[in-house]
């Protein structure tokens, strides 16, 4: 009886084995200034969303936007890096999950500037804005917030 149960267990732990491998986020290296508020609200975004993410407080985070090829035309405040990919400002997790699931020939996502509303940026007020993929030959709308 002993053994019956224990075999019942060991088969449920292993069929949730692969559920937990693909639930597994990468990590997320995040360079910001040391003073931006709204750059630590957005890390906590990722992190509420299952990013494990590696902020790290540097003099110039431009330079690692211009780094990783986005266009200073798409810049914000920090930029990420996971998997190969920029995700530079404002870019929701869901939009980050579906490119690391798609895996686009890109350079990254990007939120230009700092939009109400996007995450880490929350306030009295939503506007509209735009996810721009990034890739070596233009950019396209990857998402649209309302």
């Amino acid at each position: 009886m002993i053994r019956h149960i224990l075999m019942r267990g060991a088969c449920a732990a292993m069929l949730g084995l692969p559920t937990f491998a693909i639930a597994a986020l990468p990590v997320i290296d995040v360079y910001k200034s040391a003073s931006c508020g709204c750059c630590t609200a957005w890390v906590k975004h990722l992190e509420a969303n299952g990013f494990t993410v590696r902020a790290k407080n540097v003099e110039m985070p431009a330079q690692y936007r211009q780094r990783a090829g986005i266009p200073d035309q798409f810049g914000s405040c920090h930029t990420g890096i996971v998997n190969g990919y920029a995700i530079e400002g404002h870019v929701p997790a869901s939009d980050i999950k579906r490119l690391l699931r798609e895996k686009p020939q890109a350079k990254g996502l990007a939120v230009p500037a700092m939009p109400m509303g996007s995450p880490g940026m929350e306030g009295p007020r939503n506007d509209p804005y735009d996810v721009f993929l990034v890739k070596a030959n233009g950019t396209t709308v990857y998402q649209h917030y309302k």
